[in-house]
């Protein structure tokens, strides 16, 4: 999956879109009973044929764009990072607007023309009603340009399902991240796109009879110290919150990844600061290479030592979690 699967349309310049309205209006021609009667029908077809091109098309982008009605949840977050809702919204507005006045402003110059019987009112409402209709759209230039930009940027975001329950993995690089979330995957893992890290967020899923869970692995967000991340990466660490119903931390004792555990140990602190009221579920890695003997559980994604018991614990949480989503759910009705 390469991104969230919206089907949004590509979103003409203002540009592009007059030159269709008025290279489909150029082409019609209408017979009537006389003179003025042929003027009038080309004229009302040539109106409306324009007149719909716009509307229909900028109907269209504000209906297949997301709604962004819920801002305290992770897409909304992910997509004022990435977009900017507040122009997102204005953009939308702005569209949404011209269609209306497009419309009003065809069905007026439509009236006119039936109620004429002078040719030359014919031919000037329909000039007018090219000028109008194109100042309009010029005046949303911007917001077109705009939204074609975030089409794009959409495409990009991650494809995580912010409805299903996520464990998401945290830990330094090379603890063994990846590798776990391929092994309790239940399907050969997804690598999705993500605005803010150097590598795709790893997606997987894990089956547990009729339910599913999302892992996660998030490169570059949560195997940092907070305070050498940049705003951006820091926002959306806070997007992250919405997602993340449990973590899994994973701690290399070994310290064969490159980090001394006492760094290691100061991250796990941060991550438990910043998730406040997650739990939090710290398991060491490459017990193969080396085991601490601690209470913590240990773990070899490699040779799958003790794997079931790690399966196990996320398993346990998960349907913990499930629970209580159902019991929302319950109560929200």
């Amino acid at each position: 999956m390469a991104g969230m699967d919206y089907k949004i349309p590509t979103v003409l310049t203002s540009e592009e879109l007059m030159e269709k309205a008025f290279h489909r209006a150029s082409k019609i021609h209408k017979n009537g009973t006389n003179t003025l009667d042929t003027r009038k029908k080309t004229a009302l077809a040539k109106i409306t044929a324009s007149g719909d091109i716009v509307t229909t098309a900028l109907s269209g982008y504000v209906d297949r764009f997301p709604r962004m009605d819920k801002v305290d949840d992770f897409f909304p977050e992910l997509v004022d990072i990435v977009i900017g809702i507040d122009r997102y919204k204005k953009a939308l507005g702005a569209v949404n607007w011209c269609a209306t006045k497009v419309e009003k402003l065809k069905n007026d110059c439509l009236r006119d023309v039936r109620r004429t019987k002078d040719p030359a009112i014919v031919e000037s409402t329909r000039r007018s009603f090219y000028g109008r209709l194109n100042s309009y759209v010029d005046r949303i230039s911007d917001d077109l340009l705009f939204l074609q930009d975030a089409k794009n940027k959409f495409r990009k975001l991650p494809a995580v399902d912010p409805s299903v329950p996520t464990v998401v993995v945290a830990g330094f690089p090379n603890v063994g991240k990846s590798n776990l979330v391929t092994v309790l995957s239940t399907a050969e893992p997804e690598i999705a796109p993500y605005p803010f890290t150097t590598k795709g967020v790893i997606v997987g899923h894990i089956q547990d009879d009729w339910r599913k869970y999302q892992i996660v692995d998030t490169p570059g967000l949560l195997d940092r110290e907070f305070d050498r991340r940049n705003d951006i990466e820091k926002q959306a660490v806070l997007a992250l919150r919405y997602l993340t119903d449990v973590i899994l931390f994973v701690i290399d004792p070994s310290e064969t990844c490159g980090f001394h555990l006492d760094v290691q140990e100061k991250l796990l602190a941060t991550v438990r600061e910043g998730f406040p009221g997650v739990r939090i579920i710290v398991a060491e890695s490459k017990c193969d290479v080396m085991k601490t003997g601690g209470d913590r559980i240990f773990f070899s994604a490699q040779t799958g030592e003790n794997m079931d018991v790690l399966t196990g614990e996320v398993m346990g949480a998960m349907r913990e979690v499930f629970r209580q989503k159902a019991v929302e759910a319950e109560d929200a009705e």
